[in-house]
């Protein structure tokens, strides 16, 4: 999320996101003595006006928020009861009550501003599943289900992009049933009887015959190699199977064929025509990362038209390399299991730091296809912090409720088509590589490092999170024994900005500083997704 306000229609406004089962304050402490969490007068989701929010909290509390996406303290602004926060765009509200310094759990709700405008169609897009039993599967998809609901109510398409099943070539074919299952029984509860739901085949999907043995025909409605197309209120799709794709030529030839057919209608040239498959294409998006098939990057470099979905690489989208721009759009949708960042980095953790490329949250993709645009909203079904490593067991299937259901992970991309030929349309193009962002994060607090004892008797180094434009990726962070230069901590320490809401700072471990007589010097640089760095922020401590 970017570090300032997508907008509001009042000058200083935190937006909040606040799960519906909290959706009024309790009258009660909870038991560790600690105010209730706040409540909101209206829940988040996609609405057609600038909306009107109130908080309330129990007596003798205040409640602070933020904006930025980041854990409300007891120095950020104070809500001034009675008083609405106007939400006028896309914004994630979060709130705390405050009995001094002491603070509630915090609640995070995501708003979706669009106007009366009716969509073409609306699409949620997910991929990676990974569900196997209705013991570890029924209570999550019913929350995430309740938060499709919230913003699309009745989708036209759910798109589920490879990867529904855990399938290692160990013989689990028949676990697509029970993701089917738990699909129907969502689908009815929400009344969505008229969504269509069209599946692709991914690397942990067993065979094809398995995903037509586990799915209505409808669902998968290819004739044996994987791959159709499909009619979505009038916005076409193709699926396509990229376990097999580079090597395949009937399915190479019978999709361009058809996107040749389409595109030579004058009419067609500034409409979308979404492709959907499992894996990333080479050259596309999050600098090329996990990628396959770079023949289906060469089959779509002819149409401009083109917006690729894949997923695979459980790479979160709220790093904005998950949209990419050259000869077609490609976009990834992110992860319904658990997500990823680069290799290279570690996280903090309460053993510590520890080498973490995972985070337990899911995503997805909310389209919605417009006559001269297609934005594109990225959406948490779950962006709680918890480690993705349980009692050292793996541990990435968390239960609801979520406190981050419906949380945005970003600001929604606008993919336009503008222009009268295909050239034209590409130097329109708006997510290119000529256009990423130079900014650099920067350190805005008088005092960004501390050196923290804990309760424990432990030294810490206190970061508070610098601000970006879009998003602190990590910080370079070096503890040096002053006296002998010898480095106690040398590491790229993620900012946790795939968390709703992100902490307000990082409390970075420093085992060796403990050491009667030692002094240290702390180095720390703020870096963004696309290597700009901050200016160096140095503490000398200890001694």
């Amino acid at each position: 999320m970017r570090s300032t306000p997508l907008a509001v229609a009042i000058a200083v406004v935190s937006a909040t996101l606040v799960p519906p089962t909290v959706a009024h304050a309790a009258d009660a402490r909870t038991r560790s003595g600690a105010p209730a969490a706040p409540g909101v007068s209206l829940p988040g989701g996609r609405y057609e006006k600038t909306v009107s929010v109130k908080l309330r909290s129990e007596r003798g509390t205040v409640v602070r928020y933020t904006l930025d996406g980041t854990t409300p303290t007891y120095r950020s602004p104070v809500y001034a009861p009675g008083k609405p926060l106007r939400i006028s765009a896309d914004t994630n509200l979060t709130a705390a009550a405050f009995d001094g310094r002491r603070s509630s759990a915090t609640v995070s709700y995501g708003y979706l501003i669009r106007t009366r405008e009716t969509p073409i169609a609306q699409l949620v897009v997910m991929s990676d599943v990974h569900t196997d039993s209705h013991a570890t599967g029924d209570k999550r998809y019913e929350a995430f289900f309740d938060t499709i609901g919230s913003i699309f109510p009745r989708p036209d398409a759910i798109l589920s992009n490879g990867d529904m099943i855990n399938d290692n070539g160990d013989g689990r074919g028949a676990d697509h049933k029970v993701v089917s299952e738990i699909f129907q029984a969502n689908l009815a509860r929400k009344g969505m009887t008229d969504t269509q739901v069209l599946v692709s085949n991914g690397n942990h999907d067993a065979s094809l015959a398995a995903v037509r043995a586990g799915y209505p025909r409808t669902w998968f409605p290819d004739t044996g190699g994987g791959f159709y197309e499909s009619d979505v209120n009038g916005v076409r799709l193709f699926t396509v199977d990229t376990e097999t794709y580079n090597a395949d030529t009937a399915q190479r030839t019978w999709l361009k064929n058809r996107l040749t057919q389409l595109t030579a209608d004058p009419r067609n040239i500034n409409r979308p025509i979404l492709v959907q498959g499992h894996r990333p294409a080479p050259g596309t998006v999050m600098d090329g990362q996990q990628t396959a098939n770079p023949l289906l990057t060469q089959d779509l470099a002819d149409f401009p038209q083109a917006v690729y979905l894949s997923g695979h690489s459980h790479l979160n989208i709220n790093d904005e390399r998950s949209i990419a721009q050259k000869d077609f759009t490609a976009v990834n949708d992110g992860s319904m299991s658990y997500v990823e960042v680069e290799h290279g980095y570690q996280a903090i953790t309460d053993k510590g730091l520890a080498d973490r490329f995972e985070a337990t949250t899911a995503q997805a993709l909310f389209i919605e296809v417009y006559q001269d645009r297609t934005e594109i909203a990225r959406v948490n079904m779950n962006a709680d912090k918890h480690d993705i490593y349980e009692g050292g067991q793996w541990s990435a299937n968390p239960q609801p409720p979520y406190a981050s259901s419906g949380t945005l992970s970003g600001p929604t991309w606008t993919v336009r088509l503008d222009g009268r030929t295909d050239d034209e349309i590409k130097k329109n193009f708006r997510y290119t590589a000529a256009a990423r962002n130079k900014t650099a994060p920067e350190f805005t607090s008088r005092q960004p490092l501390r050196a923290v004892t804990t309760a424990q008797g432990a030294t810490v180094l206190r970061v508070t999170q610098a601000k970006d434009d879009q998003l602190v990726h990590h910080y370079d962070v070096t503890v040096t024994d002053t006296a002998t230069g010898a480095k106690v901590v040398s590491s790229k320490v993620l900012s946790e900005y795939y968390f709703m809401p992100r902490p307000h700072s990082l409390d970075i471990p420093v085992a060796a500083a403990g050491t009667a007589g030692t002094r240290y010097t702390a180095r720390v640089v703020a870096v963004d997704s696309y290597g700009n760095a901050s200016p160096a922020e140095s503490l000398t401590f200890g001694g």
